[in-house]
């Protein structure tokens, strides 16, 4: 018998408002001692009245609309009840059966996957339990604002429910609402997951997976439990009921936690402290401020600019990179149209890409980590940056000479024709060149005579002692070619 997997994520963003979602205590908290960012409020004193954050209502509704969902004319809360020590009040604030977003459809990279909620809700305090079995509790966490965003169960894979984390990340940076770090907890995920036979249509008892910090982890997670649940179909002993269990990133496996709850399980009622109230006006207003999403940045990168599909998600996973990308790309030509006029410019653009990924995502970016420095956009200009390219596009820097130059543009910021100048390292001119391959023919009667009887592997050896002499200034495939022309 055959199996698929049937895979659904429930997804919490922690947004980066400067409040909490009921309260005034401040919401960037993570470097201050515990339990110092609270108030009676989100302590869940009695006679404290909760107040809705509107920055965090406008998150949600610009979530929404990025998710393609209908938003809610008017927000209504709920009271989730369940007693655990990281929550004061006996319930956490949510929303049950009027949620701010609901039934959405999402598409990137040809997949389309269907939301069925998001919700508002305020976040529980952190945990954190000792080796001698006790437990201290952080309420600075406590009643920060989180969007719960709940997907159809509509991803067969491990790898696609990964994927489609990884484009959620993207799309709160985008936003602006979060940054959607996983590994500090603003992003966090459970995965349902249940197994079925190809070509049944019946949605089995789902587990729940918890415990997930990574995206790694996320289909790490998954493909253990096809594994176990494959073989309790085989067994026959196919999940009955519902359960929740947690991922253990050390020994790679899940361990039970308990049977699912239910929706009545947590007496979910209207909150009475806040009645439902119209959002209507904001709806517009947060349309209008939501950007270019970056499933279309995407797109428009391949499209417009010519970049490779990797290329293209490598540069808009990074608002900041994206943005001096295209700045580059808009100077490198307007350099190559006033230093070459007659360039052909459908040539121009399917050389462009490769020639600016190459530089910017490979030996710039690796120039970078090599001396420990992370990317800004001023290091080197795009104005700069465009130049240098241009200088390579032109044949007037080679491969070595232009790693050099770039080398010295991070150091010290000046433009690449400068630093050509003082550093002597332009191209070679030919007159050089033929004087460096005539010195290294006398010099070298040996390889000469191997390469003559076809032993062409010692033309390497030839053009190195070329490049030797010219100090990376001569071009490699015209030392190559004047090489065979010469012998």
């Amino acid at each position: 018998m055959q199996l698929e997997s049937i895979i659904g994520l429930e997804i919490h963003v922690q947004l980066s408002t400067q409040s909490k979602m009921f309260c005034a205590c401040d919401n960037r908290n993570e470097l201050m001692p515990p339990n110092t960012a609270v108030c009676p409020i989100c302590l869940g004193h009695p006679g404290t009245l909760p107040t809705p954050n509107e920055a965090a209502v406008r998150a949600a509704i610009k979530l929404g609309f990025a998710l393609g969902c209908t938003i809610a004319p008017r927000l209504k809360f709920d009271r989730k009840h369940y007693f655990y020590p990281d929550l004061p009040k006996g319930y956490q604030i949510s929303q049950y059966d009027e949620p701010i977003c609901s039934n959405g459809s999402f598409t990137f990279d040809g997949k389309t996957v269907g939301i069925e909620r998001a919700h508002l809700e305020e976040d529980a305090a952190k945990s954190f339990h000792g080796v001698g079995g006790e437990t201290l509790v952080d309420f600075n966490r406590g009643g920060s604002p989180l969007v719960e965003t709940v997907t159809r169960p509509d991803f067969r894979t491990p790898h696609d429910a990964k994927s489609f984390l990884q484009e959620m990340q993207l799309l709160v940076r985008a936003l602006g609402i979060s940054d959607g770090d996983m590994e500090k907890g603003h992003m966090r995920c459970d995965a349902n997951i249940s197994l079925r036979p190809v070509g049944d249509e019946t949605l089995y008892p789902k587990t729940e997976v918890k415990n997930i910090n990574s995206f790694r982890a996320v289909e790490r997670a998954l493909e253990y439990e096809i594994r176990r649940q494959t073989e309790l179909w085989k067994d026959g002993t196919a999940p009955a009921v519902s359960s929740t269990r947690g991922w253990n990133d050390i020994e790679m496996k899940t361990n039970e936690q308990r049977t699912k709850e239910a929706a009545h399980d947590y007496r979910y009622f209207p909150e009475p402290d806040i009645p439902p109230f119209l959002i209507g006006p904001l709806l517009e207003q947060c349309r209008r401020d939501i950007p270019e999403l970056p499933a279309a940045k995407r797109t428009r990168f391949q499209e417009e600019y010519g970049f490779a599909t990797q290329d293209a998600r490598q540069l808009i996973a990074d608002e900041a990179l994206a943005n001096y990308a295209e700045q580059v790309v808009s100077e490198f030509f307007e350099w190559v149209r006033s230093s070459a006029p007659d360039t052909d410019e459908t040539e121009l653009k399917k050389k462009s890409a490769k020639l600016i990924s190459g530089w910017l995502l490979t030996k710039y970016l690796g120039a970078l980590n090599d001396a420990g420095r992370l990317f800004t956009p001023d290091t080197i200009t795009p104005e700069n940056f465009a130049e240098f390219l241009t200088l390579v596009y032109l044949g007037k820097l080679n491969s070595t000479t232009g790693q050099r130059v770039l080398k010295q543009m991070i150091e010290t910021g000046a433009d690449p024709s400068q630093i050509i100048e003082t550093e002597h390292l332009g191209q070679a001119d030919g007159v050089a060149l033929d004087r460096w391959i005539a010195e290294t023919i006398e010099e070298n009667p040996e390889q000469i005579e191997q390469f003559r009887s076809g032993k062409t592997a010692v033309l390497q050896f030839l053009v190195g002692k070329v490049m030797k002499k010219s100090r990376g200034t001569a071009d490699p495939e015209e030392v190559a070619v004047q090489f065979q022309e010469k012998i």
